[in-house]
């Protein structure tokens, strides 16, 4: 069913089918489209720019070393004879390198740089050479297991290292004008397409979802359908119950029902961001309005219900996987990176498909908070699992260290965290219809696009740190700003907004420059009352950005778990912390005891608040994000 509320006839006119150097470009005319990753660029003195600066002078070096020292490289090298180092890693260690590729690509189409070609050089000539006559390249099946491939695709993992091996070479293609990548993955596409496509005698989908998007973007790419009909008929067969799924049952794989009739985000976090983002794909080229009402279902699901406040998803350790509705502990939380990233991939499409500002305040959200907590000021150390709280004597394994460490055995977030911030200027503005439509805030300069008028806007702004955003372009340009939920008494100019029933503010603008001016004073917030772990607490946010305290900041007779908060003392803005007013609690009690009804017997303490992506840089210790509050209750915070 075509979807004539979004895709119209009219519309044809404004949208280009060459695709452009950026993630998710629909080849199908939509309302709106991204910009290229060079049409957007920030300023590297704001945080935003900063953080991409750092992507490229450290993270992505620090990828590329890594993947050396590991083994993936050497992985390659083995199945053709060129190493006799044994297998390390998992068996989909392949995808680390492919991420990597597409980190650099994106880098290359934002800055230009040189600095990897000969790199590239050697990477891909490398994977040309493992490459089997029929198109097939996965090192793990060759080197190690041939008798698995096809075999056991509910673990084998060999379309989801296809799918980043896909993504890779588009993104290459596009930024940097090399297709040999492209090639081998084309190849290795048309063998998957003849063995599983529609028509092929055996049916067959991978246990971890990820080549349906890049399927989509490979069809947006070459203007090849049948890929784009690969990807759907991928999608149409999962739910069939076609995967061995053993003990960990056919919800893990997101293969307990039809896509169509899946109405909420379950099992292994990662795997349903990644299928949802996917499908939002095929909705975007094929206007399929079943698929996105399913697609809403599964946004409200996983969002108002699942989501922690940092924007990061999987609040179980067992399968990596969503609980229950509301179920969110902060301690045992899993939240992986790569959730977050998939997330911001699926909501990035959900905006593409029907537009609304609760899609780009969710990547704000996601991009502030749980994506840059995942990585040190040094942009070298990595946090695989994200909890929102550290207690003191909290033990450390692999996938959930007390501290951030420099790779991982497993090492699927660091390559997927160097390309998202290599690909975050393609977040910041769109097209949409016939507006440049904002909706990151972030010193940038802008090309409008001929459609548009040409020119270019500047925006320039010291957000989070002030919400104070000045928008300047060609004048008579009409531009459409997202206005935060949480900002409501945003104004344009001094006077109050008034917003479209989408969250977004219409300006036009003049030879001045625009003033949006955003209200950031600190505010207390609650969770939904069935959220049990954090009954009784409040978190405390400024702007986009969540605030923690860490035990580093605390007097030596202070405890951050001893601590309840006074929330009718308003936070101060100190620098970049906020300093809040608590009372400890210093009476020794059993384990159990008598019901106490506010505890008093302390001291009162002044303590520091930073922002929660920057905890850990200072020192390994106690953390949290929610924090006990005395009389709750008797203010009338919680209904």
């Amino acid at each position: 069913m075509i979807l004539s509320r979004h895709f119209t006839v009219e519309r044809l006119a404004v949208v280009s089918t060459a695709p452009l150097p950026s993630p998710a470009v629909p080849r199908t005319p939509s309302p709106r489209r991204p910009l290229g990753v060079a049409e957007v660029r920030l300023r590297p003195e704001d945080q935003l720019g900063g953080w991409q600066v750092r992507n490229a002078s450290a993270t992505i070096p620090h990828c590329i070393s890594q993947l050396e020292e590991a083994g993936n490289l050497d992985n390659f090298r083995r199945v053709i004879g060129e190493s006799d180092a044994d297998w390390r890693g998992f068996w989909f260690a392949d995808s680390d390198v492919y991420k990597t590729i597409e980190a650099v690509a994106w880098e290359i189409g934002r800055s230009g740089t040189s600095e990897f070609n000969a790199w590239l050089d050697d990477v891909i000539g490398l994977v040309a050479r493992v490459q089997e006559p029929d198109g097939y390249v996965m090192t793990w099946i060759q080197g190690v297991h041939p008798e698995k491939k096809f075999v056991e695709l509910d673990w084998t993992h060999e379309m989801y290292v296809l799918g980043h091996m896909v993504q890779a070479a588009v993104a290459l293609d596009r930024a940097a004008s090399r297709s040999d990548l492209l090639e081998i993955a084309t190849r290795f596409v048309d063998l998957v397409d003849a063995t599983f496509g529609p028509g092929a005698d055996a049916v067959g989908y991978c246990g971890h979802p990820e080549l349906e998007t890049a399927l989509v973007e490979l069809y947006r790419h070459t203007g090849e359908r049948r890929y784009l009909d690969l990807a759907r008929y991928q999608v149409d067969q999962r739910g069939s119950g076609l995967l061995k799924v053993g003990a960990l049952g056919p919800h893990y794989f997101q293969d307990h029902a039809p896509v169509r009739e899946s109405r909420s985000a379950v099992g292994h976090a990662v795997r349903q961001l990644y299928l949802n983002a996917g499908v939002t794909d095929l909705v975007l080229e094929n206007g399929d309005e079943e698929l996105l009402e399913a697609m809403r279902a599964q946004w409200s699901s996983a969002h108002d219900r699942k989501m922690y406040i940092t924007g990061a998803f999987g609040s179980r350790h067992r399968d990596e996987a969503f609980g229950d509705d509301y179920e969110l502990p902060s301690d045992r939380a899993y939240a992986e990176t790569c959730a977050t990233i998939a997330d911001i991939h699926w909501n990035w499409r959900m905006y593409l498909a029907e537009g609304g500002s609760r899609y780009g305040e969710t990547i704000e959200r996601e991009i502030y908070n749980a994506l840059a907590a995942s990585l040190d000021e040094t942009g070298t150390r990595f946090f695989y699992s994200n909890p929102l709280q550290l207690r003191p004597d909290r033990y450390s394994q692999e996938n959930s260290p007390r501290e951030r460490t420099p790779w991982y055995a497993c090492a699927c977030c660091p390559p997927n965290i160097a390309r998202v911030f290599a690909q975050l200027a393609a977040y910041v503005a769109s097209v949409e219809e016939d507006a440049l439509a904002i909706h990151q805030f972030t010193g940038a300069d802008i090309d409008v696009p001929e459609e548009l008028g040409g020119g270019v806007v500047e925006m320039r702004t010291n957000y989070p740190n002030d919400g104070r955003v000045m928008i300047s372009g060609p004048s008579g340009l009409h531009v459409r700003v997202r206005v935060p939920s949480w900002a409501p008494d945003t104004t344009v100019d001094g006077r109050a907004t008034v917003t479209a029933d989408d969250g977004y503010v219409d300006i036009t603008l003049s030879e001045s420059p625009a003033l949006i001016n955003i209200p950031m004073a600190p505010r207390w917030t609650t969770a939904h009352h069935r959220v049990d772990a954090t009954r009784g607490c409040v978190a405390l946010e400024r702007g986009p950005i969540v605030y923690c305290i860490e035990q580093v900041d605390a007097p030596e007779d202070v405890r951050v778990d001893d601590v309840l908060v006074d929330v009718s003392h308003e936070p101060v803005q100190v620098q970049d912390s906020l300093e809040i007013a608590c009372t400890t609690i210093t009476e020794s009690t059993g384990l159990y005891g008598p019901a106490i009804h506010t505890p008093t017997t302390g001291h009162r303490a002044k303590l520091r608040a930073v922002p929660f992506h920057t905890w850990g840089n200072r020192a390994s210790g106690a953390m949290r994000v929610w924090l006990p509050a005395r009389d709750l209750e008797e203010r009338g915070t919680l209904k």
